[in-house]
């Protein structure tokens, strides 16, 4: 049963890393055109759809974002496919992912479509033989139409409405959270703690992409929430080796420099070589820094009205 978790875990954090640079390029193509347009006075590009000049490409610049961020789901559940039944579960698990997406079923429904449409595939690989003549039909035509049908019958017929209920009951949710001001330092300090907790494991990637997954949604603020801890960790460590030089070595003095960069940039595992020295410690210190940061940015009045740009 471990075993099988952790297999689970593993074809899950994959899906997760192909992921990561489709969200952070789209976010920042969605953003900086928003930075342009905030530093006009212009708080929404929408009303310069069918304009004309400079506004207008922003505006076009912006919906590029938005077109990327709209995949997350599609490409998600694809190379959770991917990783579990090779090249014949891709095409399966993006057509899964895009059916999450168009139905509700958002994130929850793009993960369950991935394992299905992976699983299917290395199902059927295991169980249909074919002479040798015919060995070219099995992973071009018979596994694809296995994994697409399964995906089809189970995400178009049977989970599509009840999916959706829970995906759009889970934003409800996050969306009172955030209105409400006591559950959104709430909200903030466990979503800090969690990045601060394994510095790019698990837990880390789980809040990051609870964070940005919402961006779908267009709900900013959990995005802002985790990318504060992001930065606040590796910059907590860049700040001590400045004012506390003679408590470091001069090989953690130079990390501790290029962690002003990765702090800057939002980079976590930048506070991995300081961890390591005394992880029973400094971990629970890590899971502190973060949650404090997350949690008294929201305090100050932090909010969102566009994706993070980075560590900016």
């Amino acid at each position: 049963m471990k075993k099988q978790l952790s297999s689970f875990k593993g074809h899950l954090m994959s899906g997760i890393s192909f992921v990561l640079p489709l969200i952070i390029g789209a976010s920042l193509v969605v953003a900086i055109p928003k930075m342009i347009a905030l530093s006009m006075g212009i708080t929404s590009l929408d009303a310069f759809a069918d304009a004309e000049g400079f506004k207008n490409s922003l505006y076009l610049i912006e919906q590029v974002g938005w077109t990327g961020i709209g995949l997350i789901n599609t490409v998600l559940a694809g190379f959770i496919a991917y990783s579990i039944g090779d090249k014949a579960a891709l095409g399966a698990g993006f057509i899964g992912g895009a059916v999450a997406s168009r139905t509700n079923a958002g994130f929850l429904g793009a993960v369950i479509a991935g394992f299905l449409a992976g699983y299917i595939v290395r199902w059927a690989k295991n169980k249909i033989k074919l002479p040798e003549s015919f060995s070219g039909v099995l992973p071009l035509v018979i596994l694809p139409l296995f994994a697409t049908l399964s995906v089809a019958i189970v995400m178009g017929a049977f989970l599509s409405g009840p999916l959706s209920w829970i995906n759009t009951s889970l934003v409800e949710w996050i969306k009172t959270m955030i209105e409400n001001d006591v559950n959104k330092v709430l909200l903030a300090v466990i979503m800090g703690a969690m990045i601060g907790s394994d510095l790019g494991g698990p837990i880390n990637k789980a809040a990051w992409m609870a964070g940005n997954v919402l961006l779908a949604e267009q709900i900013y603020l959990p995005a802002i929430i985790v990318n504060v801890a992001i930065c606040a960790v590796p910059l907590g460590y860049a700040f001590a080796t400045l004012f506390h030089k003679n408590r470091f070595n001069q090989e953690l003095k130079d990390a501790g420099r290029n962690n002003f960069i990765m702090g800057f940039i939002g980079i976590t595992e930048g506070a991995i070589p300081f961890t390591l020295v005394s992880p029973l410690k400094l971990v629970p210190v890590n899971m502190i820094g973060g949650a404090l940061a997350s949690g008294l940015g929201i305090a100050f009045g932090m909010h969102a009205i566009m994706p993070p740009v980075g560590g900016v």
